[in-house]
């Protein structure tokens, strides 16, 4: 039981990974694009992190992973927040 949703969880996670990926394909403006970025970070590491929980508990590797989650939510958040500056100083120069 446990490995159905271990794997439907992966599943998820690739799935979030091709819906960001088609979403970046579509869309027009960088800034729209910027938001699937942000989703597949979010999405599919959550249900990475998740999976690694339901497959070990409390292991050091899920520890490890929740602390690599969290260290990519942040660290994108920040990146994602200056690019879109970047984004809106760049539009309005022009």
């Amino acid at each position: 039981m446990t490995s159905m949703v271990i794997d439907a969880l992966l599943a998820l996670a690739v799935l979030a990974c091709w819906l960001g990926a088609a979403g970046f394909a579509r869309l027009n403006s960088p800034l729209d694009r910027l938001h699937c970025v942000t989703f597949v970070n979010a999405a599919a590491g959550v249900a990475i992190l998740i999976a690694a929980f339901v497959a070990d508990g409390a292991s050091a590797r899920a520890l490890k992973i929740l602390v690599l989650n969290a260290a990519a939510l942040a660290s994108g958040a920040a990146l994602s927040h200056a690019t879109g500056r970047a984004l809106l100083l760049r539009q309005r120069e022009r």
